[in-house]
């Protein structure tokens, strides 16, 4: 252990690290359980995972979940973090005591990399080597007493998706190991090597890198890209100088800088694996591979993504039905309760009509969340999203994307904020500022609720080809619309303001595997925790300043619909109504629109509010659904809502930006409100067209 202060006094961290796709989610899942919570690190918006486990002796010990790495050497800002809190570097987060990394046994080559750098900077090192199982199935025997004599450090052999392992690796936490005591056994050519030492020199001499790691640092120095010495200050110009002239120097005898250690160290790894693994009779094409041919094909592969999309969306459809009646029958029951303790006044109504409606509109649609996060899960878990990676990137390359951008557009499926910012992985600008003006049209989770209140109201519940249900066609075609249209942006961005040279996608296919039913659980009880926390903060209050701008100033005379017509909300829904009525909306609809501007969801609970206030001599037991299917205009006589403006008021939320926090998520990562402003106007102006389009459609042909 380093000498980080007492731990007698404080926590022991343990920081968990691994190449991305080794399983080390799982792993952490496994150890930490419901003991976890998910912030960002100060000063940055890449999400910090962390939780406690109790070790044998009675200590809690911190584990710190960092982003996926596959070395020290880091090309995004969230492997910079990995490599900064590894290495000590991190403000406001503690060296760790120990570094836990998790490692793939059916990969030890690739792997084992940055196990090795660890090695050479003498940090205390645990290599939890998890998914043996699969590592079996492929024909390979890893021999765990002959790789932990060659790498000097405890290996844990691991099937996290079980457990098997799990309580191995608690205990050996709990010793806290020292590092290993093994020399740097890879070689570097005799010139890099000696230029190598003489920086080394340097640097022990400038006092500030302790011996343990100077060599490393020396290494990276000289194998670093020019362009890197300008952005660090972290070492004297002095230092730097020498670095350059060394760059020239390796550069004049013919050495590729960048890779020469790299190659070194593999060919040594090479030899350790060799060592340490035998093969196991001879798997021939394994159904992996058998089953890669199918679902990456061509044609197949496109065929059975939208298959699997579609079905999703049916059954969130379907199990949802019952949880969500369950809930909205419970927030009923809590309204009558508390209407029977309070008397009738204005507390009554803003505790009844504002806020136990306005969150009831809302959270009576976690069960749909839930479903759609747990069937996202279960394809992550398997290693089925990486193929539906490989299977889209050729149709994104059409448009100009790199294949890269397949992961950010896929997380903004979920918000578009972590969306954003998972761009970063991106190298080049254009294609990164690309990804992220188009990411805010993959349908978030937010949307969903504004969705599945429109659909339940105005899409007859009936089967299509036997099968599937019009709603959930219907759901499925509002994700679909918003990734055509974002392909559709990037085509045209990709080909004037954004034009840049297509690079291939190189994508890493994980091996299959069963998913973790604990991880799964995990990540949906995570979102259901930070959906609730919402309900109970931002809808709360959105529900309740909604109720007061509906309530107030009073109107002595006059019906519940009048007074809300009167209020500071109807006149802010009439002074918007102009612009527009002709989408078919009118000043209700248009309240939902200002109030949905910072979080879409708050659409659901400000009908809530004012359907509820209006409905003042109702028994509280009909749907919001219901009540908005059967509210009429008494200006005109005519229905609120009917199905061409439902439909209107869906696709105008499929494609604008009714989200300010992802306006500021763009103007920080792009430094600017440039990006931030077109992307908003663009998204704005195509809202409104394509809602303008589907209202006039919808009517001409009819509808009702």
């Amino acid at each position: 252990m380093r000498d980080n202060g007492s731990t007698s006094t404080r926590t022991r961290t343990v920081a968990l690290v691994g190449n991305p796709n080794s399983g080390k989610t799982t792993v952490f899942n496994a150890l930490t359980g419901l003991r976890q919570k998910v912030a960002n690190y100060p000063g940055v918006t890449v999400e910090r995972h962390e939780g406690t486990i109790r070790l044998p002796d009675g200590t809690d010990c911190l584990i710190l979940d960092l982003p996926g790495t596959y070395s020290l050497r880091a090309s995004s800002p969230d492997e910079a973090i990995a490599v900064d809190v590894m290495l000590g570097r991190a403000a406001h987060t503690p060296p760790p005591d120990l570094i836990v990394c998790v490692v793939d046994a059916g990969n030890l080559e690739r792997n084992l990399y940055i196990v090795s750098q660890i090695i050479d900077r003498r940090l205390p090192v645990v290599l939890a080597l998890n998914m043996m199982d699969v590592a079996r199935g492929h024909g390979l025997a890893v021999n765990v007493h002959r790789l932990e004599k060659e790498l000097g450090v405890p290996v844990i052999p691991m099937v996290a998706t079980t457990g098997a392992g799990i309580e191995a690796l608690r205990r050996t936490v709990a010793t806290t190991p020292p590092p290993s005591s093994r020399g740097r056994e890879w070689k570097l050519p005799e010139p890099v090597h000696r230029e190598a030492e003489e920086l080394t020199g340097m640097l022990l001499e400038s006092g500030k890198y302790p011996e343990a790691s100077a060599f490393s640092e020396a290494i990276d120095l000289l194998t670093s890209h020019p362009s890197a010495l300008e952005q660090t200050d972290r070492f004297d110009r002095a230092i730097l100088e020498h670095v350059r002239l060394d760059h020239q120097k390796l550069d004049f005898l013919g050495f590729d800088r960048e890779s020469v250690a790299a190659s070194a160290r593999y060919a040594w790894l090479r030899q350790v694996v060799a060592r340490s693994t035998d093969r196991v009779g001879y798997p021939g094409i394994s159904g992996s591979d058998r089953l890669d041919g199918i679902l990456t094909h061509r044609v197949w592969g496109l065929v059975i993504f939208l298959v699997l999309m579609a079905l999703m969306f049916q059954s969130v459809f379907s199990w949802a039905t019952a949880p969500m009646e369950l809930i909205g029958e419970g927030f009923d029951a809590l309204g009558r309760g508390v209407s029977g303790l309070i008397p009738p006044g204005p507390l009554h109504d803003l505790i009844i009509d504002g806020a136990i409606a306005g969150v009831a509109a809302v959270v009576t649609f976690l069960p749909q969340i839930l479903f759609l996060f747990f069937f996202l899960t279960l394809l992550e878990d398997t290693g089925y999203m990486a193929r539906a990676a490989y299977v889209m990137d050729r149709f994104m390359g059409r448009v100009g994307l790199p294949g890269k951008a397949f992961i950010p557009l896929l997380s903004s499926f979920a918000c578009a904020i972590p969306g954003i910012m998972a761009a970063r992985t991106i190298e080049k600008e254009r294609d990164r500022i690309a990804t992220m003006l188009i990411a805010p049209l993959m349908s978030c989770s937010a949307r969903l609720p504004v969705y599945t209140l429109l659909i339940a109201a105005f899409i007859p519940a009936t089967t299509v080809l036997g099968i599937l249900s019009l709603p959930a066609l219907t759901m499925f075609g509002l994700y679909l619309l918003g990734v055509l249209v974002a392909m559709g942006i990037a085509w045209v961005l990709k080909r004037s303001v954004l034009r840049s040279v297509q690079t291939e996608l190189l994508l890493e296919l994980p091996p299959y595997k069963l998913p973790s039913l604990k991880s799964v659980l995990l990540t949906m009880w995570e979102r259901a925790v930070v959906f609730l926390k919402q309900a109970g903060t931002i809808i709360l209050g959105a529900s309740i300043i909604m109720w007061f701008l509906a309530s107030y100033p009073k109107l002595e005379h006059g019906s519940p619909s009048e007074q809300i017509e009167y209020s500071f909300a109807g006149r802010a829904g009439k002074l918007i109504e102009p612009v527009i009525e002709p989408l078919g909306f009118n000043w209700k609809i248009g309240i939902g629109l200002i109030s949905s501007l910072f979080q879409r969801e708050v659409f659901v609970s400000t009908m809530g509010t004012i359907y509820n206030i209006q409905d003042t001599g109702g028994d509280g037991s009909v749907s919001l659904a219901s009540r908005m299917r059967e509210d009429i205009d008494p200006a005109t006589g005519q229905p609120t809502f009917t199905v061409p403006i439902a439909l209107a008021v869906l696709v105008y939320y499929v494609l604008a930006m009714q989200c300010l926090s992802t306006v500021a998520v763009m103007r920080r990562e792009t430094n600017g409100w440039k990006w931030p402003a077109l992307q908003f106007a663009t998204m704005t102006g195509l809202a409104y067209a394509a809602a303008f389009i589907v209202y006039r459609l919808g009517t001409a042909l009819g509808g009702t």
